[in-house]
C-alpha cells in the first residue's frame, strides 16, 4: 500500500487492519488508539513496525531502546561508542525517576513574585537619649 499509495493511504490502513483485529477478538477500542499507533509507525515518512528494528529506527534514544528488548547489549554498545541520552521520553523519565514530560508533568510554570522590601525596625540604640556623651 506504501509503495503505490503512499504513505497516508499505509496509515489509512494500519488503522483499519487495527480496528479489524481488535474487533475479531471481540476487543471495542477507541478510535484515537489505533490512530496514534498509525501516527508513530509512518511518522518518519516510510512503514516502520513496533518491533526493535523500527523502534531503532524511530528513536536514537538509548534508553528507550534499552527499555524494549535486549537492555545489556544497547547499554553496552552505547557506553562503547560514548552515545549520550537527552532524557526525553516517557520510557527514559521511568528509567531515571524523573518526572514524565507529559500531562501535568510537561509544564514549568516559573512565577516571578516582586519582593517587599522588609521594614527597617528603629533600634534602641539609634534613639539619642541613649546616646551619652563624651566628657573628658
Amino acid at each position: 500500500v506504501f509503495k503505490t499509495l503512499g504513505i497516508e493511504a499505509a496509515r489509512a490502513t494500519i488503522m483499519t487492519e487495527i480496528k479489524l483485529v481488535m474487533e475479531n477478538h471481540g476487543m471495542s477500542i477507541d478510535r484515537r488508539h489505533p490512530m496514534l499507533v498509525a501516527d508513530l509507525m509512518t511518522s518518519r515518512g516510510e512503514v516502520l513496525g513496533i518491533t526493535r528494528q523500527g523502534l531503532a529506527k524511530m528513536k536514537e534514544s538509548v534508553l528507550n531502546l534499552a527499555s524494549f528488548e535486549k537492555t545489556a547489549d544497547h547499554l553496552f554498545d552505547a557506553a562503547y561508542y560514548g552515545q549520550t541520552d537527552a532524557i526525553c521520553g516517557v520510557s527514559e523519565s521511568i528509567i531515571m525517576g524523573i518526572p514524565m514530560p507529559i500531562g501535568t508533568g510537561l509544564f514549568k510554570i516559573l512565577h516571578k513574585a516582586e519582593k517587599d522590601e522588609p521594614k527597617k525596625l528603629p533600634l534602641i540604640f539609634d534613639d539619642p537619649q541613649y546616646h551619652n556623651s563624651l566628657k573628658t
